[in-house]
C-alpha cells in the first residue's frame, strides 16, 4: 500500500557531457572497471520488423513531480494520490495521511506532497503534462482546528498515552494504539475529520472545471476513485474501521464515475487503484476478516463475488453498469524488501531487485515471497480486462516503486521497468514517488524521456530486442517517428563489464550509433560507434542507449 510520504533529499548535480576522442573501449568502460572476462559475449538481437507494438508515452509518469522536474524530464503525466488523498478536503486545503503519519488532519502548505486540488493542476499544466486527480469517496475529509491548526485523530490528551507519537511535529497525535501495542478502538472519528459527501465532491469537480475547462477543452482529464479502499481499514481506522465490501466498493465506483461525467463528460475515470496482490483477489472486509479466521472463509467471495477474485469481479459489476470506468488501474510493490527493506542495498537485495521485475511480465516466473505464484502483471491484469470488462480498455499501475533510488541498482532497475512497460504495451503509469533530482533512477528518466537536454526520447514503437539472461543484462529496442532505432542496453551485474555485440535485423544503419550512458551515477554523451563493428563493453550497473540513424531494410 501506499507508503509514508518520502522526504526531500539534496539534489545530485547532473554533470553535462564531454564529448573527446578515446578509443571504444575505454570510452564505454567507467574508471576502475575490471577488464572484461575473454570470451564472453552477450549478443543483443534486436528485429526492426518483429514485436511492433506502440509504446505509450504516458508509461513515463510520476507522483508528486514538481514543475522543475516535469520539465526536465519531459514527463507527460502527473499523479495526487496516495493515502493523504483518501481524506483531502478541497475546501479548506487540508489532509489526513491515516496511519502513515499519526492520523493527523493537516492544513496543505507548499510542500509538493500537500498538493492535492488546484495548486496541483497548476503546476503540472505549467510543464504541459497531464494531471491525474484523485477523488475521495471514503466518506470523510479532514478538518482542522482554529487558526488552521492540526487535529489529531488518537489524541493523547483523550485516548492517553501511546506506543508512538509526533515527537518531532504535532506531539499530540498517537499512533492509535495502547503502549501495549494494542489498537485503540471506539474512537469519535469526528475528531479530526467529517463527514463527506458525493454532492460535496460533485461541487469540487465542478470548481476544476470552472477554472480549467472540461477535459476535451484542456481541463482535467483523469479522475482516480480514491486510493486503496480495500486498506481503509488499515490506513483510515479513524474514519473506517470496518473493512469495504466488494459490492459497496463497486457501488461506489459506478455512483462517484457518473457524478464525474455528469459535470465533464469528456473526462476520463481511473480505478480501482488497489494496492497489490491480496487486493487484487479480495475485499477489505474479507481481508480484515481473513486475517483472524483464514481465507478459505472469505465472506464476501462466498456471499457477493460467487467465488470470483475481487478484482474481476469488479469489472463484471461495471460492465452491466455500462462502462463507468475508462482506465483500469492497480499498484504494485516488490514484496521481497527491495522497496524498503532494511539490507535493501546489500548484494543478496541487488541481485533479487535485478530479478523481481519479472513479476511485471514473465508468465513462467513464480514470486519468491510471500505471494508464492506467478503474478506476471500486465499479461494479469490484461487478460483479466479483457475477459470480464471492455476489451482493449486502458490498464495503468498508478504507484510502484523497486527501491534504492539513490544507487546505481536503482537506477538499472528504473531502466529496466521502463522498458518492460514499453514492450508489454502497458497503457498508464506513474512512479511513486519522483526520485530526487539528479539521482541514478531520476537519470533512468531521463534517459527515456530527455537524454539530451532537447526532449528526444526513446522510441514511439517497440520492436524486438532479446538476451540470452534479462536478470543479468535485459535489452529494449523501438523505432522512433524521425526513423531513428533505439536500443537500451541495461547491464544489471553489480561487478562486471560485458563485452555485446549488437546483431540487428530489417534496419540498415547510415551512420555511427549515437552513444549516452548512465554509469557510476552519472549520465554523459559518449563517443558514436558503429553497431556492427565488434563488440562493445559496457560497465557494470549501467544502462546505454544506442541511437541508430538509418533506416529499416
Amino acid at each position: 500500500m501506499t507508503p509514508r510520504l518520502p522526504l526531500p533529499l539534496a539534489p545530485v548535480p547532473l554533470l553535462l557531457p564531454t564529448l573527446t576522442a578515446l578509443p571504444l573501449a575505454a570510452l564505454l568502460l567507467t574508471a576502475g572497471a575490471r577488464a572484461a572476462e575473454p570470451n564472453i559475449v552477450v549478443t543483443v538481437t534486436v528485429d526492426a520488423e518483429a514485436d511492433k507494438k506502440p509504446i505509450n508515452p504516458l508509461i513515463y509518469g510520476l507522483n508528486y513531480a514538481t514543475t522543475a522536474q516535469l520539465a526536465a524530464l519531459n514527463v507527460p503525466l502527473n499523479r495526487s494520490g496516495g493515502n493523504s488523498a483518501s481524506l483531502y478536503n478541497w475546501r479548506i486545503n487540508a489532509r489526513n495521511a491515516g496511519k502513515d503519519y499519526f492520523y493527523e488532519s493537516l492544513a496543505g502548505g507548499d510542500d509538493i506532497f500537500d498538493q492535492h486540488g488546484e495548486s496541483f493542476v497548476a503546476l503540472t499544466k505549467e510543464a504541459g503534462a497531464q494531471p491525474m486527480m484523485t477523488v475521495p469517496m471514503i466518506g470523510w475529509v479532514a478538518k482542522l482546528d482554529r487558526g488552521r491548526k492540526p487535529l489529531a485523530a488518537f489524541s493523547i490528551g483523550k485516548y492517553g498515552l501511546q506506543q508512538d507519537f509526533d515527537e518531532n511535529g504535532f506531539a499530540e497525535a498517537g499512533n492509535g494504539r495502547t503502549l501495549d501495542g494494542v489498537p485503540i478502538t471506539g474512537n469519535d472519528p469526528n475528531d479530526a475529520a467529517q463527514p463527506d459527501s458525493l454532492d460535496n465532491q460533485q461541487e469540487w469537480i465542478r470548481s476544476l472545471v470552472a477554472r480549467w475547462g472540461t477535459a476535451d477543452k484542456g481541463g482535467v482529464r483523469y479522475y482516480i476513485m480514491d486510493n486503496e479502499p480495500s486498506a481503509w481499514h488499515s490506513i483510515h481506522n479513524h474514519v473506517r474501521p470496518t473493512g469495504a465490501h466488494a459490492k459497496e466498493i463497486a457501488d461506489l465506483v459506478k455512483d462517484y464515475a457518473a457524478m464525474v461525467k455528469s459535470v465533464d463528460p469528456a473526462a476520463l475515470v481511473v480505478a480501482p487503484e488497489e494496492w497489490g496482490w491480496t487486493g487484487y483477489h479480495y475485499s477489505g472486509f474479507d481481508q480484515q476478516y481473513s486475517a483472524e479466521h483464514g481465507y478459505d472463509r472469505a465472506p464476501d467471495r462466498t456471499t457477493q463475488t460467487q467465488g470470483m477474485d475481487y478484482l474481476p469481479w469488479l469489472l463484471t459489476q461495471w460492465k452491466k453498469a455500462g462502462r463507468p470506468v475508462d482506465v483500469v488501474s492497480v499498484h504494485y510493490y516488490p514484496q521481497g524488501g527491495e522497496y524498503d527493506g532494511k539490507d535493501s542495498t546489500s548484494p543478496g537485495m541487488q541481485l533479487m531487485r535485478n530479478r523481481s521485475t519479472r513479476d511485471l511480465w514473465d508468465t513462467t516466473y513464480k514470486n519468491t515471497t510471500w505471494i508464492n505464484s506467478v503474478v506476471a502483471l500486465i499479461p494479469t491484469l490484461r487478460k483479466w480486462v479483457d475477459t470480464y470488462y471492455y476489451p482493449g480498455t486502458p490498464i495503468a499501475i498508478t504507484e510502484y516503486n523497486w527501491g534504492a533510488e539513490d544507487t546505481m541498482n536503482g537506477g538499472t532497475t528504473q531502466a529496466d521497468i521502463l522498458g518492460i512497460f514499453g514492450r508489454e504495451g502497458l497503457d498508464m503509469a506513474t512512479r511513486w514517488a519522483t526520485p530526487p533530482t539528479g539521482s541514478p533512477t531520476y537519470l533512468a528518466f531521463k534517459l527515456y524521456r530527455n537524454y539530451d537536454g532537447k526532449n528526444a526520447t526513446f522510441g514511439d514503437t517497440s520492436v524486438r530486442a532479446k538476451t540470452p539472461d534479462p536478470d543479468k543484462v535485459s535489452a529494449f529496442a523501438a523505432l522512433r517517428k524521425d526513423g531513428a532505432l533505439t536500443l537500451m542496453v541495461i547491464n544489471k551485474q553489480l561487478d562486471a563489464p560485458v563485452p555485446v555485440k549488437l546483431d540487428v535485423s530489417h534496419f540498415s544503419t547510415q551512420a555511427d550509433a549515437e552513444v549516452w550512458q548512465l554509469a557510476a551515477g552519472r549520465l554523459t554523451a559518449k563517443p558514436a560507434v558503429r553497431p556492427d563493428n565488434g563488440t562493445i563493453t559496457l560497465p557494470p550497473q549501467s544502462v546505454t542507449l544506442f541511437v541508430l540513424h538509418g533506416g529499416r531494410g
